[in-house]
């Protein structure tokens, strides 16, 4: 999906200094993206677009980001002094992503260079903060990346934005089919569907489960065989239910069939909505997940969008984003175990899954097929959004994935477990009193700081907890985000 976006560099200058100034501008930023895009560090292509001088030029550049669905954000960076009142029509129509770098062509001032002329051509140090003023009085959401422009901490940070712009993109186009409702009595599955289309883009709606099952019988044997032989290269057969296997297979491709018709990228299922199905899918989620689609348990749509929105933020970091759950906690050593009934997508795996077959014990049906598997070790974090009533709320906590410190030999499922910050005890805590969700996206591949910003683009709260979060003060800034979100 990221080959799908690029991002347009737009340079800040004016007529003042001449057209020679004005031609070094351009070569100098010339050379400045076409080293980033070659740094390794950028997932999507930068393109050098043109030196805004007047507010027309301005506006132009921004009107064409707005209607190109290929641009996904703009980066602003004033290589002169660019009075910013000519920006102020463009930015306040700008509908796509900004990141405001603060760099310069040259890391050091030339010590026998230095004259006028070239303090009139590299004058970032305050063309930039003429800029920050601007969107700081227009109060625009923007990242600021500031450093120069060849470190690789600084590649780095622009490559993770521009991964959170990809997300806000994706968001805005994102659809989610519901296959029956979700989970009776349960509230945090619940939410307002219209709000969280005028504010994050996604389509949510609801196929009947019915629909699927003449999908599935409409499935013939050989592309059957067809998903068999796939399953049989990625995954290792621990049952000789060949028939279960089979019936999740054609499950995989009805779901993949509907969703692909209606242009979804993430979906929702409940194991009391099973009219007709004689398994609740397990391996035919988990395979889909493995795929690239969002999903979520017991119908919460919520988290399946953000499933699919990590999955995309994260393509190709090779870490994996998954559905998770929270089901029980070692308390002496503060381990959280994760889990779900069967759909932990196996790109969380530290090897090659096993397709098993087991009673589920809930929902009423014939033993599914599922894949099981342990969780590899390594940072990541897990997210939550929740509905808080007229906004969202973005919750995300840093985490030490762990080697699983026991067997398990009775448990069939995949499961992770980890180490949440900055304790168990006390991110529990803080976890509760923000109102975080017991279903969850645990990622390797993205960090608060690029959850951050997709919420920043998607203007809705975001929280953080990691190892210096203390709940007294977590609490004491929840009360004041809440009177401030309300306000707004």
């Amino acid at each position: 999906m990221l080959k799908d976006y690029e991002f347009w560099f737009v340079t800040g200058s004016q007529f003042l200094y001449g057209d020679e100034a004005l031609r070094q501008v351009a070569a100098d930023c010339e050379i400045i993206v076409d080293a980033l895009n070659k740094s390794g560090s950028l997932p999507c292509k930068l393109v050098n677009k043109t030196t805004v001088v007047t507010n027309k030029s301005a506006v132009d550049i921004v009107r064409e980001a707005n209607y190109d669905s290929s641009c996904a954000g703009i980066i602003t960076f004033c290589h002169t002094f660019s009075p910013s009142k000519m920006w102020i029509n463009a930015l306040g129509a700008l509908q796509k992503p900004w990141l405001h770098f603060h760099t310069q062509f040259n890391e050091l001032i030339p010590n026998e260079e230095i004259d006028m002329d070239y303090m009139n051509l590299h004058q970032s140090a305050h063309g930039d903060r003429e800029h920050g003023f601007i969107g700081a009085r227009m109060r625009l959401p923007r990242k600021v990346v500031v450093g120069y422009w060849k470190d690789a901490c600084v590649q780095n940070k622009i490559g993770r934005w521009m991964r959170a712009a990809v997300g806000a993109a994706v968001s805005k186009d994102l659809k989610v089919m519901r296959f029956g409702d979700n989970m009776r009595e349960v509230a945090v599955t619940e939410g307002d569907k219209v709000e969280t289309q005028i504010k994050l883009g996604w389509q949510v709606n609801t196929w009947a489960v019915g629909d699927l099952v003449a999908v599935m019988d409409a499935v013939t044997e050989a592309e059957i065989d067809a998903k068999m032989a796939e399953y049989k290269e990625k995954y290792d057969f621990a049952t000789d239910d060949i028939a279960t296997v089979r019936y999740q297979a054609k499950e995989e491709i009805a779901m993949k069939k509907m969703l692909d018709s209606e242009g979804c990228k993430a979906f929702s299922n409940n194991f009391q909505n099973l009219w007709g199905m004689e398994q609740l899918p397990g391996l035919a989620t988990q395979n889909l997940l493995a795929s690239g689609y969002g999903y979520g348990g017991e119908g919460d749509w919520k988290v399946a969008a953000m499933t699919a929105i990590m999955k995309a933020m994260g393509e190709g970091l090779g870490g994996g984003s998954a559905f998770m759950e929270d089901y029980t906690y070692d308390l002496k050593n503060g381990i959280s175990l994760g889990a779900h009934m069967l759909e932990v997508c196996p790109t969380l795996g530290s090897g090659k899954a096993k397709i098993e077959v087991h009673a589920l014990g809930i929902g009423d049906r014939k033993p599914p097929a599922r894949l099981v598997f342990e969780g590899k070790a390594g940072k990541a974090i897990v997210a939550s959004l929740i509905d808080m009533g007229g906004r969202l709320r973005l919750l995300v906590q840093d985490i030490t994935c762990v080697k699983p410190t026991q067997t398990m030999p009775n448990l069939p499922v995949a499961r992770v477990m980890w180490k949440p910050e900055p304790d168990l005890a006390v991110g529990a805590e803080c976890w509760i009193l923000a109102g975080g969700a017991h279903h969850t996206v645990l990622s390797y591949d993205c960090d608060a700081e690029m959850l951050r910003d997709w919420a920043r683009m998607m203007d809705i709260e975001f929280v953080h907890i990691n190892k210096d979060t203390c709940p007294t003060k977590l609490e004491e800034e929840l009360f004041l985000a809440d009177l401030a979100w309300k306000l707004k």
